[in-house]
């Protein structure tokens, strides 16, 4: 089993970066990436569900979970970490605004991922104040922290390129995915500030809100 988990991954990560290359991997905003979604249910792809992944999570709440935990919601995530001043608040000015144009009526459950690239730092107490500071406590938000060597597995399958470089800072990339309910990726906006029609409109579809 774990071999085989290992084999989807490898496709997982090689399929994203093709998708992501453009990315340059710091803080500078970056030109939007019109990024073609996978092809449509096939069992191949089925396959390539992040919900295979065997990862532990911790929650804002302090709760242990796994992305299993998440089947059967239409998933939009980011990698941030809450010291950052530059990118990251951008980044989650964008998730507020692709939450605020979804609406909470919709057939299938959508889910706010808001990952940390600095879990030493970014606690589950830390995650806790940060999504209060920033009005993100409702229960589609959720702040996940994990080890290093699980934090950057998931970072590779989004393609999403980080490094520290200070005790304080990192550079990374500036990269918003969306999965479907099954955990297969099916869409990624790249950029800060970008036009979001397109990802906001792929949620929609996603999640059974078409209006």
């Amino acid at each position: 089993m774990k071999k085989q988990i290992a084999i989807i991954f490898i496709f997982i990560s090689v399929g994203v970066c093709i998708f992501s290359c453009s990315s340059n991997g710091n803080h500078q905003a970056e030109s939007a990436a019109d990024i073609s979604p996978l092809p449509e249910d096939t069992e191949t792809f089925r396959d390539m569900s992040v919900f295979h992944l065997p990862a532990k999570w911790q929650t804002q709440e302090g709760d242990h979970i796994t992305l299993s935990e998440f089947k059967g919601s239409v998933l939009v995530t980011v990698m941030i970490y809450t010291a950052c001043k530059a990118a990251c608040p951008r980044l989650v000015a964008d998730m507020k605004d692709i939450q605020k144009k979804i609406s909470d009526d919709t057939s299938i459950p959508v889910k706010y991922l808001l990952i940390s690239i600095d879990p030493e730092t970014d606690t589950a107490e830390r995650l806790k104040e940060f999504s209060i500071e920033n009005d993100m406590a409702q229960s589609q938000w959720i702040f996940l922290r994990s080890t290093e060597e699980n934090t950057r597995e998931f970072a590779n399958v989004l393609a999403v390129r980080y490094a520290e470089i200070s005790p304080i800072d990192f550079s990374h990339s500036n990269i918003i995915s969306v999965f479907d309910k099954d955990g297969v990726m099916q869409h990624q906006m790249e950029g800060l500030a970008v036009n979001n029609e397109e990802t906001v409109s792929v949620i929609k579809r996603l999640a059974g809100n078409i209006n």
